[in-house]
């Protein structure tokens, strides 16, 4: 037999699962049977952060309602690559529906279950940030205003990856996308456009809006729990770096999105009603330029010809967010 290395690791280490703490205290990730809601035989690129918070959101509200749950999922790069014509990755109750109605959908399937008087049924909708901050807005906003008993997740991979990464308005300003090259005076996406979908859904005074990202899967795990805690209508925005679309190595994905929070671009927070309950604070920042340059989509800024205009708007949008959810306070 050949010999295997099995690594110890003290409790409280950034591993999967914690399997050292106490069974109360672990991730639904360490259960030998965990829901595993995506299954393997997806074909998802190696490195996305996409299928990695998919599966641990789902697994979550799976164990918070004891299986009684439902899936709503728009079009994108998550439906395609988990749903294959005639093969399905998903092992739970799940209906694929138009990039722009997911949340619509969802909306039907919980008003369905409350007619049967099945209020033990949970209902979860998602997409990408394409089907969220653009296509979808609408039936999203409308869910809102509605407070249905929704969880809607939006997955931000900060573009249309799935039809050869095009620009949303969740792309960052300055990105190189398909549909905005990397020339002329201003290259990469302009600045000045562009929307946040957290501060719309809380302009809305939903009972619960998180973001979270797959550098911190025990913080997003809690936020799942937390949202399933909740009535009405309720909004998850995460961070999913994507290695084709954004030109990084595969086997950084999560120290890409670790990256984004710690520089300031991307914040953490909660909140509750429309007010800002929590926020995750930066205890080790780093220049915006440790995040933007293992990224080919813009290698445009850096080099002899690089931009220092829109690098300083850049940091300056960092220093904004670091202000406007007190990121760096003292003593955090």
């Amino acid at each position: 037999m050949a010999k295997m290395n099995v690594p110890f690791l003290q409790t409280g280490a950034l591993v999967v699962g914690n399997r050292l703490l106490e069974e109360s205290d672990r991730s639904v990730q360490a259960w030998q049977d965990r829901p595993s809601c995506l299954t393997r035989g997806h074909r998802a690129c190696q490195g996305c952060a996409e299928a990695l918070a998919a599966r641990w959101v789902l697994d979550t509200a799976m164990e918070v309602t004891d299986g009684q749950l439902m899936v709503a999922n728009a079009t994108g790069c998550l439906e395609v690559f988990s749903t294959l014509y005639p093969e399905s990755a998903w092992k739970v109750p799940w209906i694929h529906s138009l990039f722009a109605n997911s949340a619509s959908v969802a909306t039907g399937i919980a008003a369905v279950n409350r007619a049967r008087g099945r209020s033990d049924i949970r209902v979860i909708a998602q997409g990408g940030d394409g089907g969220t901050a653009d296509i979808g807005l609408a039936c999203l906003s409308g869910m809102f205003e509605r407070n249905d008993d929704v969880l809607y997740v939006c997955y931000d991979n900060q573009g249309y990856m799935n039809t050869g990464a095009q620009r949303s308005s969740a792309t960052p300003p300055a990105t190189r996308t398909a549909t905005t090259p990397a020339v002329g005076r201003d290259p990469g996406a302009p600045f000045g456009q562009g929307k946040s979908v957290p501060r719309i859904a809380m302009a809305h005074d939903i009972p619960y809006v998180a973001t979270a990202t797959v550098a911190d899967l025990r913080d997003l795990e809690a936020k799942v729990r937390t949202a399933m805690s909740h009535r009405g209508a309720r909004y998850l925005h995460v961070l999913v770096t994507c290695p084709l679309g954004w030109g990084t190595k595969s086997s950084e994905s999560i120290r890409m999105a670790r990256l984004a929070v710690r520089c300031g671009l991307f914040p953490v927070f909660e909140a509750e009603y429309g007010q800002v309950t929590a926020t995750t604070p930066i205890r080790d920042r780093v220049p915006v330029e440790d995040y933007l340059k293992p990224q080919r989509r813009f290698a445009h800024l850096f080099g002899p010809r690089g931009d220092e205009v829109a690098l300083e708007r850049i940091r300056r949008m960092a220093e904004r967010n670091i202000r406007t959810y007190d990121l760096c306070r003292e003593g955090a």
